[in-house]
Protein backbone atom coordinates (compact mmCIF):
# COMPACT_ATOMS: atom_id res chain seq x y z
CA UNK A 1 0.00 0.00 0.00
CA UNK A 2 1.51 3.32 -1.07
CA UNK A 3 1.11 5.82 1.78
CA UNK A 4 3.27 8.55 0.28
CA UNK A 5 0.19 10.43 -1.02
CA UNK A 6 -1.74 10.19 2.24
CA UNK A 7 -1.14 13.65 3.69
CA UNK A 8 -1.97 15.31 0.36
CA UNK A 9 -5.33 13.59 0.19
CA UNK A 10 -6.56 13.92 3.75
CA UNK A 11 -5.13 15.38 6.98
CA UNK A 12 -2.70 12.93 8.58
CA UNK A 13 -3.73 10.85 11.57
CA UNK A 14 -1.14 11.02 14.35
CA UNK A 15 -0.06 7.65 15.78
CA UNK A 16 2.80 8.00 18.25
CA UNK A 17 1.88 5.27 20.73
CA UNK A 18 0.60 1.71 20.93
CA UNK A 19 -2.50 2.99 22.77
CA UNK A 20 -3.50 5.25 19.86
CA UNK A 21 -2.87 2.43 17.39
CA UNK A 22 -5.06 0.02 19.38
CA UNK A 23 -7.77 2.68 19.71
CA UNK A 24 -7.88 3.19 15.94
CA UNK A 25 -7.88 -0.55 15.26
CA UNK A 26 -10.84 -0.93 17.63
CA UNK A 27 -12.60 1.87 15.77
CA UNK A 28 -11.88 0.09 12.48
CA UNK A 29 -13.30 -3.16 13.90
CA UNK A 30 -16.51 -1.40 14.93
CA UNK A 31 -16.88 0.18 11.49
CA UNK A 32 -16.41 -3.15 9.70
CA UNK A 33 -18.90 -4.80 12.05
CA UNK A 34 -21.52 -2.11 11.56
CA UNK A 35 -21.09 -1.97 7.78
CA UNK A 36 -21.63 -5.73 7.68
CA UNK A 37 -24.92 -5.28 9.58
CA UNK A 38 -25.99 -2.44 7.27
CA UNK A 39 -25.43 -4.59 4.21
CA UNK A 40 -27.16 -7.64 5.68
CA UNK A 41 -30.20 -5.55 6.61
CA UNK A 42 -30.51 -4.33 3.02
CA UNK A 43 -30.15 -7.89 1.69
CA UNK A 44 -32.80 -9.24 4.10
CA UNK A 45 -35.25 -6.56 2.90
CA UNK A 46 -35.24 -7.74 -0.73
CA UNK A 47 -38.23 -9.51 -2.24
CA UNK A 48 -37.81 -13.20 -3.00
CA UNK A 49 -40.73 -14.16 -5.25
CA UNK A 50 -42.81 -12.88 -8.16
CA UNK A 51 -45.74 -13.23 -5.74
CA UNK A 52 -44.42 -10.02 -4.16
CA UNK A 53 -45.25 -7.90 -7.21
CA UNK A 54 -42.15 -8.14 -9.40
CA UNK A 55 -41.62 -9.67 -12.83
CA UNK A 56 -39.32 -12.59 -13.62
CA UNK A 57 -36.77 -10.18 -15.12
CA UNK A 58 -36.91 -7.93 -12.06
CA UNK A 59 -36.62 -10.90 -9.70
CA UNK A 60 -33.52 -12.12 -11.55
CA UNK A 61 -31.94 -8.70 -10.99
CA UNK A 62 -32.96 -8.72 -7.31
CA UNK A 63 -31.30 -12.11 -6.83
CA UNK A 64 -28.09 -10.79 -8.44
CA UNK A 65 -28.12 -7.80 -6.10
CA UNK A 66 -28.69 -10.03 -3.09
CA UNK A 67 -25.71 -12.21 -4.03
CA UNK A 68 -23.54 -9.13 -4.51
CA UNK A 69 -24.52 -7.61 -1.16
CA UNK A 70 -24.08 -10.95 0.62
CA UNK A 71 -20.55 -11.33 -0.81
CA UNK A 72 -19.67 -7.81 0.28
CA UNK A 73 -21.04 -8.49 3.78
CA UNK A 74 -18.95 -11.67 3.94
CA UNK A 75 -15.84 -9.67 3.02
CA UNK A 76 -16.66 -7.15 5.77
CA UNK A 77 -16.58 -10.11 8.17
CA UNK A 78 -13.19 -11.04 6.72
CA UNK A 79 -12.00 -7.48 7.30
CA UNK A 80 -13.22 -7.63 10.90
CA UNK A 81 -11.29 -10.88 11.37
CA UNK A 82 -8.13 -9.33 9.90
CA UNK A 83 -8.47 -6.33 12.21
CA UNK A 84 -8.82 -8.70 15.17
CA UNK A 85 -5.62 -10.42 14.04
CA UNK A 86 -3.89 -7.03 13.89
CA UNK A 87 -5.12 -6.24 17.40
CA UNK A 88 -3.75 -9.55 18.67
CA UNK A 89 -0.45 -8.92 16.86
CA UNK A 90 0.08 -5.58 18.63
CA UNK A 91 -0.64 -7.11 22.03
CA UNK A 92 -4.37 -6.44 22.46
CA UNK A 93 -7.27 -8.80 21.76
CA UNK A 94 -10.30 -9.25 19.51
CA UNK A 95 -12.86 -6.44 19.47
CA UNK A 96 -16.44 -7.40 18.62
CA UNK A 97 -18.22 -4.77 20.72
CA UNK A 98 -19.84 -1.85 18.93
CA UNK A 99 -22.43 0.85 19.63
CA UNK A 100 -26.06 0.38 18.69
CA UNK A 101 -27.82 1.61 15.56
CA UNK A 102 -28.14 4.32 14.43
CA UNK A 103 -24.96 6.35 14.95
CA UNK A 104 -25.18 9.83 13.46
CA UNK A 105 -21.62 11.18 13.40
CA UNK A 106 -21.12 11.59 17.11
CA UNK A 107 -19.54 8.30 18.04
CA UNK A 108 -17.58 8.17 14.75
CA UNK A 109 -15.98 11.09 12.86
CA UNK A 110 -18.17 13.44 10.78
CA UNK A 111 -19.39 11.67 7.66
CA UNK A 112 -19.18 8.20 9.16
CA UNK A 113 -22.87 7.62 9.82
CA UNK A 114 -24.36 4.16 10.11
CA UNK A 115 -28.02 3.17 10.09
CA UNK A 116 -30.13 0.20 9.08
CA UNK A 117 -32.11 1.00 5.93
CA UNK A 118 -33.84 -1.25 3.39
CA UNK A 119 -32.54 -1.70 -0.14
CA UNK A 120 -33.19 1.49 -2.09
CA UNK A 121 -31.44 4.25 -3.98
CA UNK A 122 -30.82 5.90 -0.59
CA UNK A 123 -29.18 2.75 0.76
CA UNK A 124 -26.98 2.25 -2.31
CA UNK A 125 -25.77 5.86 -2.37
CA UNK A 126 -25.03 5.57 1.35
CA UNK A 127 -23.01 2.38 0.77
CA UNK A 128 -21.13 3.95 -2.15
CA UNK A 129 -20.23 6.94 0.03
CA UNK A 130 -18.85 4.62 2.73
CA UNK A 131 -16.74 2.65 0.27
CA UNK A 132 -15.48 5.50 -1.94
CA UNK A 133 -11.70 5.60 -2.53
CA UNK A 134 -9.58 7.99 -0.52
CA UNK A 135 -9.41 11.41 -2.13
CA UNK A 136 -12.55 10.87 -4.23
CA UNK A 137 -15.19 13.55 -3.80
CA UNK A 138 -18.64 12.35 -2.94
CA UNK A 139 -21.78 13.07 -0.98
CA UNK A 140 -23.78 10.77 1.22
CA UNK A 141 -27.46 10.19 0.49
CA UNK A 142 -29.53 13.31 1.37
CA UNK A 143 -31.10 11.48 4.32
CA UNK A 144 -27.62 11.35 5.88
CA UNK A 145 -26.75 15.03 5.43
CA UNK A 146 -24.75 16.61 8.29
CA UNK A 147 -25.29 20.21 9.34
CA UNK A 148 -23.00 20.57 12.34
CA UNK A 149 -19.55 19.11 11.81
CA UNK A 150 -17.38 19.46 14.87
CA UNK A 151 -13.67 20.27 14.46
CA UNK A 152 -11.21 17.46 14.98
CA UNK A 153 -9.51 17.36 18.40
CA UNK A 154 -5.94 18.67 18.44
CA UNK A 155 -3.42 15.84 18.61
CA UNK A 156 0.35 16.26 18.81
CA UNK A 157 1.33 12.73 19.78
CA UNK A 158 2.28 13.52 23.37
CA UNK A 159 -1.08 12.39 24.82
CA UNK A 160 -0.95 9.56 27.35
CA UNK A 161 -4.48 8.47 26.44
CA UNK A 162 -5.91 7.65 23.01
CA UNK A 163 -7.61 10.56 21.27
CA UNK A 164 -10.38 10.34 18.62
CA UNK A 165 -9.22 11.62 15.23
CA UNK A 166 -11.12 12.51 12.10
CA UNK A 167 -10.92 10.70 8.77
CA UNK A 168 -13.10 11.18 5.72
CA UNK A 169 -12.76 7.71 4.24
CA UNK A 170 -12.20 4.22 5.58
CA UNK A 171 -9.22 3.92 3.23
CA UNK A 172 -7.57 6.88 4.91
CA UNK A 173 -8.05 5.26 8.33
CA UNK A 174 -6.34 2.06 7.17
CA UNK A 175 -3.51 3.84 5.38
CA UNK A 176 -2.89 5.84 8.53
CA UNK A 177 -2.89 2.66 10.63
CA UNK A 178 -0.29 1.20 8.28
CA UNK A 179 1.84 4.32 8.47
CA UNK A 180 1.50 4.24 12.25
CA UNK A 181 2.67 0.63 12.49
CA UNK A 182 5.63 1.41 10.24
CA UNK A 183 6.51 4.44 12.38
CA UNK A 184 6.35 2.48 15.64
CA UNK A 185 8.41 -0.36 14.12
CA UNK A 186 11.07 2.15 13.06
CA UNK A 187 11.14 3.53 16.60
CA UNK A 188 10.93 0.37 18.71
CA UNK A 189 11.68 -2.53 16.38
CA UNK A 190 9.42 -5.13 14.80
CA UNK A 191 9.64 -7.64 17.65
CA UNK A 192 8.64 -5.03 20.23
CA UNK A 193 5.63 -3.71 18.29
CA UNK A 194 4.27 -6.94 16.75
CA UNK A 195 4.60 -9.10 19.84
CA UNK A 196 1.27 -10.96 19.95
CA UNK A 197 1.21 -14.75 19.49
CA UNK A 198 0.57 -15.82 15.86
CA UNK A 199 -1.12 -19.02 17.06
CA UNK A 200 -3.83 -16.89 18.71
CA UNK A 201 -5.02 -15.56 15.34
CA UNK A 202 -7.60 -16.76 12.85
CA UNK A 203 -6.43 -18.13 9.50
CA UNK A 204 -7.87 -19.78 6.40
CA UNK A 205 -7.30 -23.11 8.15
CA UNK A 206 -10.44 -22.48 10.21
CA UNK A 207 -12.53 -20.23 7.97
CA UNK A 208 -13.13 -20.26 4.23
CA UNK A 209 -11.33 -17.00 3.44
CA UNK A 210 -7.99 -17.64 1.74
CA UNK A 211 -7.03 -14.02 2.48
CA UNK A 212 -7.36 -14.51 6.25
CA UNK A 213 -3.73 -14.52 7.38
CA UNK A 214 -1.91 -14.30 10.69
CA UNK A 215 -0.03 -11.06 11.30
CA UNK A 216 3.48 -11.99 12.37
CA UNK A 217 5.64 -9.11 11.09
CA UNK A 218 5.46 -5.78 9.31
CA UNK A 219 5.14 -7.41 5.88
CA UNK A 220 2.09 -9.49 6.87
CA UNK A 221 0.53 -6.48 8.63
CA UNK A 222 0.84 -4.52 5.38
CA UNK A 223 -0.61 -7.44 3.42
CA UNK A 224 -3.66 -7.60 5.71
CA UNK A 225 -4.26 -3.87 5.48
CA UNK A 226 -3.75 -3.90 1.70
CA UNK A 227 -6.43 -6.58 1.33
CA UNK A 228 -8.97 -4.60 3.34
CA UNK A 229 -8.43 -1.44 1.28
CA UNK A 230 -8.28 -3.32 -2.03
CA UNK A 231 -11.60 -5.08 -1.45
CA UNK A 232 -13.30 -1.95 -0.11
CA UNK A 233 -12.25 0.93 -2.34
CA UNK A 234 -10.12 -0.99 -4.85
CA UNK A 235 -6.49 -0.74 -5.77
CA UNK A 236 -5.72 2.85 -6.73
CA UNK A 237 -7.24 3.51 -10.16
CA UNK A 238 -8.83 0.04 -10.36
CA UNK A 239 -12.00 0.09 -8.28
CA UNK A 240 -14.38 -1.80 -10.59
CA UNK A 241 -14.16 -5.08 -8.62
CA UNK A 242 -14.15 -3.41 -5.21
CA UNK A 243 -17.15 -2.89 -2.93
CA UNK A 244 -17.32 0.65 -4.27
CA UNK A 245 -17.45 -0.57 -7.87
CA UNK A 246 -19.95 -3.34 -7.12
CA UNK A 247 -22.38 -0.98 -5.42
CA UNK A 248 -22.06 1.48 -8.31
CA UNK A 249 -22.95 -1.31 -10.75
CA UNK A 250 -25.97 -2.33 -8.67
CA UNK A 251 -27.14 1.29 -8.49
CA UNK A 252 -26.84 1.72 -12.27
CA UNK A 253 -28.91 -1.42 -12.94
CA UNK A 254 -31.46 -0.46 -10.29
CA UNK A 255 -31.95 3.02 -11.79
CA UNK A 256 -32.30 1.54 -15.28
CA UNK A 257 -35.03 -0.83 -14.12
CA UNK A 258 -36.79 2.00 -12.28
CA UNK A 259 -36.67 4.09 -15.45
CA UNK A 260 -38.31 1.26 -17.38
CA UNK A 261 -40.93 0.72 -14.67
CA UNK A 262 -41.52 3.57 -12.23
CA UNK A 263 -43.56 1.24 -10.00
CA UNK A 264 -40.70 -1.25 -9.54
CA UNK A 265 -40.01 -1.77 -5.83
CA UNK A 266 -37.35 -4.44 -5.18
CA UNK A 267 -37.60 -4.25 -1.39
CA UNK A 268 -40.33 -5.15 1.02
CA UNK A 269 -41.91 -2.28 3.00
CA UNK A 270 -39.43 -2.62 5.86
CA UNK A 271 -38.02 -0.45 8.61
CA UNK A 272 -35.87 -1.31 11.57
CA UNK A 273 -38.06 -2.05 14.58
CA UNK A 274 -37.36 -3.01 18.19
CA UNK A 275 -39.20 -4.98 20.82
CA UNK A 276 -37.81 -2.70 23.56
CA UNK A 277 -36.28 0.79 23.50
CA UNK A 278 -32.65 1.08 22.46
CA UNK A 279 -30.43 1.95 25.42
CA UNK A 280 -27.17 2.56 23.53
CA UNK A 281 -28.30 4.68 20.57
CA UNK A 282 -30.43 7.79 20.05
CA UNK A 283 -33.21 7.10 17.58
CA UNK A 284 -36.00 9.71 17.73
CA UNK A 285 -37.96 7.78 15.07
CA UNK A 286 -37.68 4.42 16.81
CA UNK A 287 -40.40 1.95 15.81
CA UNK A 288 -41.63 -0.40 18.52
CA UNK A 289 -42.98 -3.84 17.60
CA UNK A 290 -46.45 -4.47 19.00
CA UNK A 291 -47.31 -7.61 17.02
CA UNK A 292 -46.49 -10.51 19.44
CA UNK A 293 -45.41 -13.03 16.79
CA UNK A 294 -43.11 -10.49 15.15
CA UNK A 295 -41.62 -9.67 18.55
CA UNK A 296 -40.79 -13.34 19.16
CA UNK A 297 -38.97 -13.63 15.83
CA UNK A 298 -37.11 -10.34 16.41
CA UNK A 299 -35.91 -11.59 19.80
CA UNK A 300 -34.90 -14.93 18.29
CA UNK A 301 -32.87 -13.11 15.63
CA UNK A 302 -31.08 -10.90 18.17
CA UNK A 303 -30.43 -13.79 20.55
CA UNK A 304 -28.93 -15.84 17.70
CA UNK A 305 -26.85 -12.88 16.52
CA UNK A 306 -25.45 -12.26 19.99
CA UNK A 307 -24.66 -15.96 20.40
CA UNK A 308 -22.74 -15.91 17.12
CA UNK A 309 -20.69 -12.98 18.46
CA UNK A 310 -19.97 -14.90 21.66
CA UNK A 311 -18.78 -17.89 19.63
CA UNK A 312 -16.51 -15.68 17.51
CA UNK A 313 -15.14 -13.92 20.57
CA UNK A 314 -14.34 -17.26 22.20
CA UNK A 315 -12.59 -18.40 19.01
CA UNK A 316 -10.48 -15.25 18.72
CA UNK A 317 -9.50 -15.36 22.38
CA UNK A 318 -7.59 -18.59 21.65
CA UNK A 319 -7.72 -19.52 25.31
CA UNK A 320 -6.75 -23.18 25.50
CA UNK A 321 -8.86 -25.02 22.94
CA UNK A 322 -7.39 -27.70 20.68
CA UNK A 323 -7.32 -27.31 16.90
CA UNK A 324 -10.34 -29.61 16.70
CA UNK A 325 -12.21 -27.38 19.16
CA UNK A 326 -11.29 -24.20 17.27
CA UNK A 327 -12.61 -25.86 14.13
CA UNK A 328 -15.92 -26.54 15.91
CA UNK A 329 -16.21 -22.93 17.07
CA UNK A 330 -15.59 -21.69 13.52
CA UNK A 331 -18.18 -24.10 12.09
CA UNK A 332 -20.77 -23.10 14.70
CA UNK A 333 -20.25 -19.39 13.93
CA UNK A 334 -20.70 -19.98 10.20
CA UNK A 335 -23.75 -22.18 10.84
CA UNK A 336 -25.37 -19.41 12.87
CA UNK A 337 -24.72 -16.79 10.21
CA UNK A 338 -25.76 -18.77 7.14
CA UNK A 339 -28.39 -21.22 8.40
CA UNK A 340 -29.98 -19.25 11.26
CA UNK A 341 -29.56 -15.48 10.89
CA UNK A 342 -30.13 -15.31 7.15
CA UNK A 343 -33.47 -17.18 7.09
CA UNK A 344 -34.58 -15.43 10.29
CA UNK A 345 -33.78 -12.02 8.79
CA UNK A 346 -35.67 -12.89 5.62
CA UNK A 347 -38.65 -14.16 7.64
CA UNK A 348 -38.73 -11.12 9.92
CA UNK A 349 -39.02 -8.71 6.98
CA UNK A 350 -42.32 -10.40 5.99
CA UNK A 351 -43.91 -9.78 9.41
CA UNK A 352 -45.88 -6.65 10.44
CA UNK A 353 -44.55 -4.25 13.06
CA UNK A 354 -48.01 -3.66 14.46
CA UNK A 355 -51.06 -1.43 14.26
CA UNK A 356 -49.06 1.77 14.83
CA UNK A 357 -47.21 1.16 11.54
CA UNK A 358 -49.82 -0.06 9.04
CA UNK A 359 -48.33 -1.69 5.96
CA UNK A 360 -44.79 -1.79 7.36
CA UNK A 361 -42.80 -4.92 8.19
CA UNK A 362 -40.07 -5.28 10.78
CA UNK A 363 -36.37 -5.35 10.01
CA UNK A 364 -33.78 -6.79 12.45
CA UNK A 365 -32.23 -4.32 14.88
CA UNK A 366 -28.98 -6.29 15.45
CA UNK A 367 -29.34 -5.41 19.13
CA UNK A 368 -26.51 -5.88 21.59
CA UNK A 369 -27.21 -6.49 25.25
CA UNK A 370 -25.13 -6.20 28.38
CA UNK A 371 -24.98 -9.99 28.26
CA UNK A 372 -22.80 -9.84 25.13
CA UNK A 373 -20.01 -10.83 27.46
CA UNK A 374 -16.71 -12.52 26.83
CA UNK A 375 -16.60 -16.16 27.93
CA UNK A 376 -13.07 -16.48 29.35
CA UNK A 377 -13.20 -19.91 31.02
CA UNK A 378 -13.04 -22.84 28.62
CA UNK A 379 -15.38 -25.46 30.12
CA UNK A 380 -17.81 -22.83 31.41
CA UNK A 381 -17.79 -21.10 28.01
CA UNK A 382 -18.67 -24.27 26.14
CA UNK A 383 -21.36 -25.10 28.70
CA UNK A 384 -22.97 -21.67 28.31
CA UNK A 385 -22.82 -21.87 24.50
CA UNK A 386 -24.49 -25.29 24.51
CA UNK A 387 -27.13 -24.04 26.94
CA UNK A 388 -27.80 -20.97 24.79
CA UNK A 389 -28.09 -22.89 21.53
CA UNK A 390 -30.71 -25.21 23.03
CA UNK A 391 -32.62 -22.25 24.48
CA UNK A 392 -32.73 -20.63 21.04
CA UNK A 393 -33.82 -23.92 19.45
CA UNK A 394 -36.63 -24.21 22.00
CA UNK A 395 -37.72 -20.68 21.15
CA UNK A 396 -37.81 -21.50 17.43
CA UNK A 397 -39.91 -24.60 18.13
CA UNK A 398 -42.40 -22.69 20.26
CA UNK A 399 -42.66 -19.89 17.69
CA UNK A 400 -44.03 -22.35 15.10
CA UNK A 401 -47.36 -22.52 16.92
CA UNK A 402 -47.93 -18.79 16.46
CA UNK A 403 -48.19 -19.06 12.66
CA UNK A 404 -51.45 -21.02 12.56
CA UNK A 405 -52.01 -22.52 9.12
CA UNK A 406 -49.11 -20.70 7.47
CA UNK A 407 -46.85 -23.59 6.46
CA UNK A 408 -43.90 -21.63 5.01
CA UNK A 409 -42.81 -19.80 8.19
CA UNK A 410 -43.38 -22.96 10.22
CA UNK A 411 -41.08 -24.92 7.92
CA UNK A 412 -38.48 -22.14 8.11
CA UNK A 413 -38.55 -22.21 11.91
CA UNK A 414 -38.34 -26.02 12.03
CA UNK A 415 -35.21 -25.90 9.86
CA UNK A 416 -33.76 -23.17 12.08
CA UNK A 417 -34.48 -25.24 15.18
CA UNK A 418 -32.68 -28.22 13.66
CA UNK A 419 -29.66 -26.10 12.66
CA UNK A 420 -29.42 -24.78 16.22
CA UNK A 421 -29.61 -28.33 17.60
CA UNK A 422 -26.92 -29.38 15.10
CA UNK A 423 -24.68 -26.58 16.36
CA UNK A 424 -25.18 -27.78 19.93
CA UNK A 425 -24.39 -31.35 18.87
CA UNK A 426 -21.08 -30.13 17.44
CA UNK A 427 -20.17 -28.70 20.84
CA UNK A 428 -21.36 -31.47 23.15
CA UNK A 429 -18.73 -34.21 22.52
CA UNK A 430 -15.95 -31.73 23.31
CA UNK A 431 -17.87 -30.40 26.30
CA UNK A 432 -18.22 -33.93 27.66
CA UNK A 433 -14.44 -34.37 27.49
CA UNK A 434 -13.84 -31.03 29.23
CA UNK A 435 -16.20 -31.80 32.09
CA UNK A 436 -15.41 -35.50 32.53
CA UNK A 437 -13.97 -36.35 35.98
CA UNK A 438 -10.21 -36.73 35.98
CA UNK A 439 -9.03 -40.32 36.15
CA UNK A 440 -7.45 -41.25 39.49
Amino acid sequence: MDTSHRAALEPPIVIESREELIYLLCEAAEIEHMLMCEYLFAAFSLKRSTDEGVTDQQLAAIKRWERTIARVASQEMLHLALVCNLLTAVGAGPHFRRPGFPQRSRYFPPGMQVALVPFSETALRHFIFHERPEGMEGEDAPEFAIDDWEPAPYVDGSEVVPVPQHFATVGHLYRSIEAGIEHLVERYGEDRVLLGPPEAQATARFFGWRDLIAVTDLASAKTALDKIVEQGEGARGAWQDSHYGKFLAVLDEYLALRKADANFEPARPVRVARVRPAVDAADPDEARISEPTTARIADLFNGSYETMIRVLTRFFLHAGESDAEYTVLARVAVRLMVDVLRPLGQLLTTLPIGSDYPGLNAGPSFAFYRTAYTLPHRAAAWTLLDERLHALADTARRACSHFGDHAAPQETLRRIEEKLRDAARMIEPHLDQMTAPAEP
